[in-house]
């Protein structure tokens, strides 16, 4: 059976996929994120960065498709829900570092399971409290960013961002979930 590959939000879901060079997103600089841009792609970012960069995900907009849509879900709907973003960091964030925010409005739930990875190898899991929770920080040290640090932000509700992923870190690792 053949498969398809869209353009639009559907594409991360079941029987949809994303392959080839533009799967892959670098970034290098302050980014708001959208669906079609970044939904159900790899974000890479990390390395030698000029500034703190942050990554802004856009609003969860929960809306229930129009009536002019044709029957099964519309891929050009507004409706963002079950977005994916994957980041990944393949070079430890060296100079700067990395927020990942919600703008303001929306909350992350979920967990990450952090990694020391310079002296005892102790893995601890931090917890975003989701209810005021609307960043995550990656430092390159000790709330993570070393290289293959990996997160994944599924737009699940109104409001919420799931969230789950490594975070590698060094030094005494803390939470990488933030209160902007």
């Amino acid at each position: 059976m053949a498969r398809t590959t869209f353009q639009g939000p559907l594409r991360s879901l079941g029987g949809f996929y994303q392959q080839g060079p533009a799967s892959v997103v670098a970034i290098t600089a302050s980014t708001t994120l959208s669906p079609e841009a970044h939904g159900g792609r790899i974000i890479s970012v990390g390395g030698t960065l000029a500034a703190n960069i942050v990554l802004t995900l856009p609003a969860i907009n929960t809306s229930a498709n129009p009536v002019t849509s044709g029957p099964g879900q519309d891929p050009s709907t507004a409706n963002n829900q079950g977005v994916t973003y994957t980041i990944w960091v393949p070079t430890t964030i060296a100079t700067s570092s990395v927020k990942i925010g919600t703008n303001g409005t929306n909350l992350f739930i979920g967990s990450v399971l952090s990694i020391d990875t310079d002296t005892s190898g102790a893995a601890v899991g931090f917890t975003a409290n989701g209810t005021t929770n609307d960043f995550i920080n990656l430092n390159g040290g000790t709330t993570g960013g070393v290289a293959g640090t990996w997160i994944q932000i599924f737009a699940i509700a109104a409001n919420k961002y799931m969230v789950t992923g490594v975070v590698n870190g060094s030094g005494v690792v803390a939470t990488p979930f933030a209160d902007s």
